[in-house]
């Protein structure tokens, strides 16, 4: 296990680099920076780089590589595995701008023999990797409020603790690396088959001429109530989905997962076929919609 560069106990002043400043990075960065940590973001589009230096106050770098100079923890969260590679390998990657005793953060939904591969190059060049995935959507990070599932050594994620505490409400340890990524599995298969199950009660309950409203006012108090019942039933009874998490990002996830299972054997039935009605869904043009748009298969026939 390689040294950590530094006590990162000491949160205020410690510098850190955020590199992928979308829906999720933005803010995330942005509670990094509230928290009184000396913060450098790196983003595709400069122009948005930019926008968050000017509301934060930190500072933009012209590569991953320069963000990553002098930082004690680097974070990233991108869009696949494509875009973490992307960010971190090669020359201008985040691991070449990185000091021995490093560590590198990777927030990214991504596949857990990625997490695996970039865990094996940093321990080659003396610097640590943390794969983890985040859940709460763009809403969680706003309000500093995610769940974090994180895999790595234990060293590593004990120094990080200051950063993940910024803008989660939890956050934990679950294995070796790769193991973040196959929480998050986990996390996507359970709620494809809520938000279905959430799809076909409403659309029942419209059939059946309840008043919907009221119907999920009761009944989530009981057994059948979740997240997504809390959260997305006003706007599904509204047939509102141009918000929230796309429908893309959902398939993209949970594509991982299955082919994560063919690996493992593991049966993944239900999460097979959300996944085809989420197709379905993207052939209507909602690729951009809420995965809670799993609605429309049934009201926008």
């Amino acid at each position: 296990m390689q040294q950590i560069q530094r006590e990162t106990e000491k949160e205020m002043g410690m510098k850190v680099a955020f590199i992928g400043l979308g829906v999720m990075g933005y803010p995330m960065a942005g509670h990094l920076k509230n928290a009184g940590m000396d913060v450098c973001v790196y983003n595709r589009s400069g122009e948005k780089a930019s926008k968050w230096c000017q509301q934060y106050g930190g500072e933009m770098a012209a590569s991953p590589a320069a963000a990553a100079q002098q930082c004690e923890v680097v974070l990233i969260c991108v869009g696949n595995d494509d875009d973490v590679r992307q960010v971190v390998l090669g020359s201008s990657g985040a691991l070449a701008g990185m000091d021995a005793g490093a560590t590198l953060v990777d927030h990214t939904t991504a596949s857990a023999s990625l997490a695996r591969e970039l865990a094996d190059i940093a321990m080659e060049q003396q610097k640590n990797f943390l794969d983890a995935p985040v859940s709460g959507g763009q809403a969680g990070a706003e309000n500093g409020a995610l769940t974090v599932m994180a895999g790595g050594e234990p060293v590593v994620y004990a120094a990080v603790k200051p950063v993940l505490d910024s803008y989660s409400k939890f956050h934990q340890l679950l294995g070796p690396s790769g193991s973040g990524q196959l929480a998050k599995m986990v996390n996507q298969i359970c709620i494809a088959g809520i938000v279905q199950g959430l799809a076909e009660g409403l659309n029942f309950a419209i059939k059946a001429g309840l008043d919907g409203r009221a119907l999920i006012e009761t009944i989530a108090q009981g057994a059948a109530g979740s997240w997504q019942m809390e959260n997305r039933y006003q706007t599904m009874l509204e047939d509102e989905f141009e918000f929230g998490f796309a429908v893309d990002w959902m398939r993209k996830d949970l594509g991982i997962a299955l082919e994560e299972a063919r690996s493992n054997g593991a049966e993944l039935p239900l999460a097979e076929l959300v996944d085809s009605f989420y197709a379905e869904v993207q052939a209507m043009g909602g690729g951009r919609w809420d995965t809670s748009s799993l609605l429309t298969r049934f009201t926008r026939k």
